[in-house]
Protein backbone atom coordinates (compact mmCIF):
# COMPACT_ATOMS: atom_id res chain seq x y z
CA UNK A 1 0.00 0.00 0.00
CA UNK A 2 1.70 3.19 -0.92
CA UNK A 3 1.94 6.56 0.83
CA UNK A 4 -1.09 8.00 -0.66
CA UNK A 5 -3.78 5.11 0.32
CA UNK A 6 -2.20 4.94 3.15
CA UNK A 7 -2.70 8.73 4.13
CA UNK A 8 -6.24 8.20 2.39
CA UNK A 9 -7.22 5.81 4.26
CA UNK A 10 -6.20 7.39 8.07
CA UNK A 11 -8.17 10.41 6.85
CA UNK A 12 -11.32 8.99 5.74
CA UNK A 13 -11.09 5.76 8.26
CA UNK A 14 -13.53 2.53 7.78
CA UNK A 15 -15.25 4.25 5.13
CA UNK A 16 -12.57 3.98 2.56
CA UNK A 17 -11.22 0.43 4.72
CA UNK A 18 -15.10 -1.27 3.39
CA UNK A 19 -14.49 0.42 -0.13
CA UNK A 20 -10.64 -1.37 -0.84
CA UNK A 21 -12.75 -4.74 0.89
CA UNK A 22 -15.36 -4.59 -1.17
CA UNK A 23 -13.44 -3.73 -4.65
CA UNK A 24 -10.84 -6.67 -3.92
CA UNK A 25 -8.06 -4.19 -4.04
CA UNK A 26 -6.01 -5.86 -0.95
CA UNK A 27 -3.42 -8.62 -1.02
CA UNK A 28 -1.97 -10.90 1.48
CA UNK A 29 1.66 -11.35 2.20
CA UNK A 30 3.04 -14.88 1.60
CA UNK A 31 2.96 -15.86 5.74
CA UNK A 32 -0.54 -14.76 5.18
CA UNK A 33 -1.65 -17.16 2.40
CA UNK A 34 0.84 -20.10 3.09
CA UNK A 35 -1.69 -22.21 5.49
CA UNK A 36 -0.40 -20.66 8.90
CA UNK A 37 -2.82 -20.59 11.47
CA UNK A 38 -4.39 -16.85 11.76
CA UNK A 39 -3.73 -17.05 15.60
CA UNK A 40 -0.23 -16.83 15.21
CA UNK A 41 -0.70 -14.07 12.65
CA UNK A 42 -2.30 -11.80 14.37
CA UNK A 43 -0.59 -12.84 17.68
CA UNK A 44 2.45 -11.43 16.10
CA UNK A 45 0.86 -8.23 15.67
CA UNK A 46 2.17 -6.08 18.60
CA UNK A 47 0.52 -2.49 17.74
CA UNK A 48 -3.66 -1.96 16.06
CA UNK A 49 -3.84 -0.84 12.41
CA UNK A 50 -4.26 2.30 11.71
CA UNK A 51 -7.55 2.69 10.51
CA UNK A 52 -11.16 4.03 12.32
CA UNK A 53 -12.24 1.72 14.83
CA UNK A 54 -14.26 -1.00 13.60
CA UNK A 55 -15.38 -4.67 14.64
CA UNK A 56 -15.39 -7.20 11.56
CA UNK A 57 -17.07 -10.42 11.68
CA UNK A 58 -18.60 -12.47 14.89
CA UNK A 59 -17.26 -12.94 18.03
CA UNK A 60 -15.10 -15.99 17.74
CA UNK A 61 -14.60 -15.03 13.76
CA UNK A 62 -13.16 -11.57 12.93
CA UNK A 63 -10.70 -9.14 13.29
CA UNK A 64 -10.35 -5.45 15.17
CA UNK A 65 -9.39 -2.01 13.16
CA UNK A 66 -8.48 0.79 14.96
CA UNK A 67 -8.45 -0.75 18.48
CA UNK A 68 -6.66 1.04 21.58
CA UNK A 69 -5.45 0.14 24.83
CA UNK A 70 -6.82 0.39 28.18
CA UNK A 71 -4.19 1.96 30.15
CA UNK A 72 -2.49 -0.48 32.58
CA UNK A 73 -3.97 1.05 35.52
CA UNK A 74 -6.72 3.18 36.51
CA UNK A 75 -8.74 4.70 39.70
CA UNK A 76 -10.96 1.61 39.59
CA UNK A 77 -8.91 -0.98 38.14
CA UNK A 78 -5.38 -2.80 37.43
CA UNK A 79 -5.11 -4.99 34.07
CA UNK A 80 -2.96 -8.05 34.24
CA UNK A 81 -1.17 -10.74 32.22
CA UNK A 82 0.66 -7.77 30.41
CA UNK A 83 2.91 -9.98 28.72
CA UNK A 84 0.02 -11.49 26.60
CA UNK A 85 -0.89 -7.84 25.23
CA UNK A 86 -4.55 -8.48 25.54
CA UNK A 87 -5.36 -4.95 27.10
CA UNK A 88 -6.87 -3.86 23.59
CA UNK A 89 -10.76 -3.56 22.26
CA UNK A 90 -12.60 -1.14 20.23
CA UNK A 91 -13.12 2.12 22.35
CA UNK A 92 -16.45 1.42 23.07
CA UNK A 93 -15.56 -1.47 25.06
CA UNK A 94 -12.52 0.62 26.54
CA UNK A 95 -15.40 3.21 27.38
CA UNK A 96 -17.44 0.63 28.80
CA UNK A 97 -14.88 -0.94 30.64
CA UNK A 98 -13.80 2.14 32.65
CA UNK A 99 -17.56 3.02 33.05
CA UNK A 100 -18.49 -0.51 34.81
CA UNK A 101 -15.27 0.14 37.27
CA UNK A 102 -15.90 3.68 38.10
CA UNK A 103 -20.45 2.09 38.84
CA UNK A 104 -18.95 -0.64 40.77
CA UNK A 105 -16.78 1.60 43.06
CA UNK A 106 -19.35 4.28 43.34
CA UNK A 107 -22.44 2.57 43.26
CA UNK A 108 -21.51 -0.85 45.01
CA UNK A 109 -18.21 -0.48 46.74
CA UNK A 110 -16.39 -2.61 45.09
CA UNK A 111 -12.81 -1.77 45.36
CA UNK A 112 -12.31 -2.04 41.22
CA UNK A 113 -11.66 -4.66 38.97
CA UNK A 114 -8.61 -6.81 38.06
CA UNK A 115 -8.88 -7.18 34.22
CA UNK A 116 -8.18 -10.16 32.18
CA UNK A 117 -8.20 -10.56 28.37
CA UNK A 118 -9.62 -8.34 26.12
CA UNK A 119 -8.20 -8.31 22.71
CA UNK A 120 -5.03 -8.98 20.91
CA UNK A 121 -4.34 -5.49 18.96
CA UNK A 122 -6.08 -6.26 15.72
CA UNK A 123 -8.07 -8.66 17.21
CA UNK A 124 -7.90 -12.22 15.68
CA UNK A 125 -7.66 -16.03 16.95
CA UNK A 126 -5.44 -16.12 19.64
CA UNK A 127 -2.89 -18.44 20.83
CA UNK A 128 -4.01 -19.34 23.18
CA UNK A 129 -7.27 -19.53 25.65
CA UNK A 130 -9.97 -18.04 24.07
CA UNK A 131 -12.60 -19.16 21.07
CA UNK A 132 -13.82 -15.67 21.12
CA UNK A 133 -12.25 -12.35 21.65
CA UNK A 134 -11.34 -11.53 18.42
CA UNK A 135 -13.59 -8.33 17.44
CA UNK A 136 -12.59 -6.07 20.70
CA UNK A 137 -15.86 -6.74 22.01
CA UNK A 138 -15.18 -9.51 24.55
CA UNK A 139 -13.63 -8.69 28.16
CA UNK A 140 -13.05 -10.84 31.27
CA UNK A 141 -13.09 -9.19 35.09
CA UNK A 142 -11.48 -10.97 37.56
CA UNK A 143 -13.95 -12.23 40.54
CA UNK A 144 -11.41 -11.32 43.00
CA UNK A 145 -11.73 -7.83 43.87
CA UNK A 146 -8.43 -5.38 43.49
CA UNK A 147 -6.09 -4.94 46.20
CA UNK A 148 -5.28 -1.45 47.75
CA UNK A 149 -1.43 -1.69 46.15
CA UNK A 150 -0.85 -1.20 42.56
CA UNK A 151 1.10 -4.71 41.61
CA UNK A 152 3.52 -5.11 39.85
CA UNK A 153 4.34 -6.36 36.53
CA UNK A 154 5.40 -9.75 37.83
CA UNK A 155 2.80 -9.95 40.51
CA UNK A 156 -0.16 -9.63 37.53
CA UNK A 157 1.87 -12.32 35.62
CA UNK A 158 1.94 -14.88 38.69
CA UNK A 159 -0.83 -14.66 40.75
CA UNK A 160 -4.14 -16.58 40.49
CA UNK A 161 -7.69 -15.47 40.62
CA UNK A 162 -9.98 -16.85 42.95
CA UNK A 163 -12.31 -19.91 42.36
CA UNK A 164 -16.07 -19.49 43.09
CA UNK A 165 -16.49 -23.25 43.51
CA UNK A 166 -16.55 -25.70 46.14
CA UNK A 167 -14.15 -28.01 44.94
CA UNK A 168 -15.89 -31.10 46.69
CA UNK A 169 -19.71 -30.68 45.62
CA UNK A 170 -20.00 -30.47 42.21
CA UNK A 171 -21.41 -27.33 41.09
CA UNK A 172 -21.46 -25.76 44.13
CA UNK A 173 -20.78 -21.98 45.28
CA UNK A 174 -17.99 -21.66 47.90
CA UNK A 175 -20.11 -19.77 50.78
CA UNK A 176 -16.60 -18.96 52.31
CA UNK A 177 -15.41 -16.80 49.06
CA UNK A 178 -18.79 -15.65 47.70
CA UNK A 179 -20.42 -12.42 48.09
CA UNK A 180 -23.31 -10.60 48.22
CA UNK A 181 -21.03 -7.95 46.05
CA UNK A 182 -19.88 -10.92 43.64
CA UNK A 183 -23.67 -10.88 42.66
CA UNK A 184 -24.41 -7.16 42.65
CA UNK A 185 -20.87 -6.79 40.40
CA UNK A 186 -22.30 -9.30 38.13
CA UNK A 187 -25.58 -8.39 37.76
CA UNK A 188 -24.07 -3.78 37.57
CA UNK A 189 -22.31 -5.43 34.19
CA UNK A 190 -25.67 -6.64 32.97
CA UNK A 191 -27.62 -4.06 33.36
CA UNK A 192 -25.75 -1.55 30.54
CA UNK A 193 -27.88 -1.76 27.38
CA UNK A 194 -25.14 -2.24 25.26
CA UNK A 195 -24.10 -5.31 26.61
CA UNK A 196 -25.37 -8.87 25.15
CA UNK A 197 -23.95 -11.44 27.61
CA UNK A 198 -22.56 -11.54 30.77
CA UNK A 199 -20.65 -15.19 30.79
CA UNK A 200 -20.66 -17.16 34.03
CA UNK A 201 -20.08 -21.16 35.47
CA UNK A 202 -23.60 -22.81 35.59
CA UNK A 203 -23.11 -22.58 39.64
CA UNK A 204 -22.87 -19.07 39.73
CA UNK A 205 -26.13 -18.52 37.35
CA UNK A 206 -27.63 -21.00 39.92
CA UNK A 207 -26.44 -19.07 42.90
CA UNK A 208 -27.74 -15.60 41.18
CA UNK A 209 -31.56 -17.32 40.29
CA UNK A 210 -31.63 -18.50 43.92
CA UNK A 211 -30.75 -15.39 45.35
CA UNK A 212 -31.36 -12.48 44.06
CA UNK A 213 -33.86 -10.23 45.40
CA UNK A 214 -33.61 -6.94 43.17
CA UNK A 215 -34.67 -5.97 39.42
CA UNK A 216 -34.30 -9.63 37.49
CA UNK A 217 -34.53 -8.05 34.07
CA UNK A 218 -30.97 -8.43 32.97
CA UNK A 219 -30.54 -11.99 34.74
CA UNK A 220 -31.15 -13.35 31.00
CA UNK A 221 -28.16 -11.75 29.77
CA UNK A 222 -26.32 -14.01 32.36
CA UNK A 223 -25.53 -16.73 30.68
CA UNK A 224 -24.12 -20.45 32.02
CA UNK A 225 -21.19 -21.77 30.47
CA UNK A 226 -18.06 -24.13 31.46
CA UNK A 227 -15.30 -22.82 33.10
CA UNK A 228 -15.98 -18.59 34.25
CA UNK A 229 -15.76 -19.89 38.05
CA UNK A 230 -12.83 -17.67 38.18
CA UNK A 231 -13.76 -14.64 36.08
CA UNK A 232 -16.94 -13.73 34.43
CA UNK A 233 -17.20 -12.42 30.65
CA UNK A 234 -18.92 -8.90 29.38
CA UNK A 235 -19.96 -9.00 26.04
CA UNK A 236 -20.91 -6.25 23.66
CA UNK A 237 -23.12 -5.54 21.48
CA UNK A 238 -21.57 -4.26 18.05
CA UNK A 239 -21.15 -0.98 18.25
CA UNK A 240 -23.10 1.92 15.57
CA UNK A 241 -22.00 2.07 12.70
CA UNK A 242 -19.47 -1.42 12.50
CA UNK A 243 -21.39 -2.69 9.30
CA UNK A 244 -19.14 -5.82 9.14
CA UNK A 245 -19.89 -6.73 12.40
CA UNK A 246 -22.32 -9.72 12.94
CA UNK A 247 -24.29 -9.48 16.75
CA UNK A 248 -24.95 -12.44 18.77
CA UNK A 249 -28.44 -14.14 18.42
CA UNK A 250 -30.73 -12.62 21.02
CA UNK A 251 -30.90 -13.38 24.53
CA UNK A 252 -34.16 -15.68 25.14
CA UNK A 253 -36.83 -14.36 26.98
CA UNK A 254 -37.03 -14.57 30.64
CA UNK A 255 -34.54 -14.66 33.32
CA UNK A 256 -32.69 -18.11 32.08
CA UNK A 257 -33.56 -19.38 35.71
CA UNK A 258 -35.58 -22.44 33.67
CA UNK A 259 -34.47 -25.97 32.03
CA UNK A 260 -31.68 -24.55 29.90
CA UNK A 261 -30.61 -23.90 33.09
CA UNK A 262 -31.23 -27.30 34.82
CA UNK A 263 -29.83 -28.96 31.77
CA UNK A 264 -26.28 -27.63 33.19
CA UNK A 265 -26.58 -29.85 36.44
CA UNK A 266 -26.93 -32.99 34.84
CA UNK A 267 -24.44 -35.59 33.35
CA UNK A 268 -24.95 -34.55 29.50
CA UNK A 269 -22.63 -31.12 29.28
CA UNK A 270 -19.78 -33.37 30.85
CA UNK A 271 -19.67 -36.27 29.39
CA UNK A 272 -16.90 -37.31 27.24
CA UNK A 273 -17.21 -37.65 23.54
CA UNK A 274 -17.57 -41.68 22.50
CA UNK A 275 -15.10 -42.94 20.42
CA UNK A 276 -15.66 -46.15 18.12
CA UNK A 277 -13.34 -48.81 18.28
CA UNK A 278 -9.62 -48.06 16.43
CA UNK A 279 -10.82 -44.39 16.06
CA UNK A 280 -7.80 -42.10 15.25
CA UNK A 281 -8.68 -38.74 17.65
CA UNK A 282 -9.08 -35.86 14.52
CA UNK A 283 -6.42 -33.69 13.88
CA UNK A 284 -7.50 -30.22 15.44
CA UNK A 285 -8.02 -27.68 12.45
CA UNK A 286 -6.99 -23.84 12.86
CA UNK A 287 -8.14 -20.93 10.90
CA UNK A 288 -6.70 -18.99 8.14
CA UNK A 289 -6.48 -15.89 7.37
CA UNK A 290 -9.04 -16.79 4.39
CA UNK A 291 -11.29 -18.24 6.84
CA UNK A 292 -11.60 -14.82 8.65
CA UNK A 293 -13.99 -11.92 6.81
CA UNK A 294 -11.86 -10.73 4.36
CA UNK A 295 -11.65 -6.91 5.89
CA UNK A 296 -9.09 -9.24 8.32
CA UNK A 297 -6.39 -9.22 5.38
CA UNK A 298 -6.21 -5.49 5.13
CA UNK A 299 -6.16 -5.46 8.85
CA UNK A 300 -3.34 -7.91 9.70
CA UNK A 301 -1.33 -6.17 7.06
CA UNK A 302 -2.37 -2.35 7.41
CA UNK A 303 -0.33 0.31 8.59
CA UNK A 304 0.75 0.40 12.50
CA UNK A 305 0.21 4.04 14.16
CA UNK A 306 3.52 5.92 14.48
CA UNK A 307 4.23 9.55 14.73
CA UNK A 308 1.03 10.83 13.37
CA UNK A 309 -1.04 9.13 16.38
CA UNK A 310 -2.78 12.93 16.82
CA UNK A 311 -3.94 12.85 13.89
CA UNK A 312 -4.62 9.65 13.32
CA UNK A 313 -7.06 9.14 16.38
CA UNK A 314 -7.96 12.60 17.27
CA UNK A 315 -8.02 14.63 20.58
CA UNK A 316 -9.81 11.61 22.20
CA UNK A 317 -6.15 9.75 22.47
CA UNK A 318 -2.86 10.37 23.97
CA UNK A 319 -0.34 10.23 21.17
CA UNK A 320 2.57 7.64 22.52
CA UNK A 321 6.22 7.74 21.51
CA UNK A 322 7.26 7.30 17.92
CA UNK A 323 7.37 3.12 17.98
CA UNK A 324 10.28 1.78 15.50
CA UNK A 325 8.67 0.53 12.16
CA UNK A 326 10.43 -2.53 12.63
CA UNK A 327 9.05 -2.93 16.13
CA UNK A 328 5.86 -5.20 14.60
CA UNK A 329 6.54 -8.54 17.58
CA UNK A 330 5.36 -8.42 21.01
CA UNK A 331 8.79 -8.84 22.41
CA UNK A 332 10.16 -6.26 20.44
CA UNK A 333 7.98 -3.37 21.84
CA UNK A 334 7.20 -4.86 25.91
CA UNK A 335 10.94 -7.05 26.22
CA UNK A 336 10.68 -10.13 27.62
CA UNK A 337 11.47 -8.65 31.32
CA UNK A 338 9.89 -4.99 31.27
CA UNK A 339 9.10 -3.57 34.66
CA UNK A 340 6.31 -1.13 32.68
CA UNK A 341 5.58 -2.92 29.09
CA UNK A 342 3.66 -1.58 26.86
CA UNK A 343 3.94 2.33 27.99
CA UNK A 344 3.60 3.55 24.31
CA UNK A 345 0.53 2.66 22.89
CA UNK A 346 -2.19 4.73 22.07
CA UNK A 347 -4.53 4.77 25.32
CA UNK A 348 -7.78 7.07 25.87
CA UNK A 349 -7.55 10.22 28.04
CA UNK A 350 -8.91 9.85 31.23
CA UNK A 351 -13.22 10.20 30.54
CA UNK A 352 -14.20 13.23 32.76
CA UNK A 353 -16.22 10.92 35.46
CA UNK A 354 -12.90 9.29 36.06
CA UNK A 355 -11.32 11.95 37.10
Amino acid sequence: MGFGMRAALRRSGSGLLALIVSAGLFSTDAASADGTPAKELFGARALPTAAAPTSYGFYSKGCLAGGIAIPTDGPTWQAMRLSRNRRWGHPEMIALIERFSHDAAERIGWPGLLLGDISQPRGGPMLSGHASHQIGLDADVWLTPMPQKTLSYQERESISATSMLDKSRFLTIDRSVWTPSHARLIMLAASYPEVERVFVNPAIKKKLCDSWRGDRAALGKVRPIYGHDYHFHIRMKCPAGSKGCKDQAAVPAGDGCDKSLAWWFTDEPWAKPKKKPGEKPPKPKFATLADLPKACALVLNGPAPASEQQATYGTAYRAPAAIPAAATSIESVIGAAAEAPLASVPVPLPRPALQ
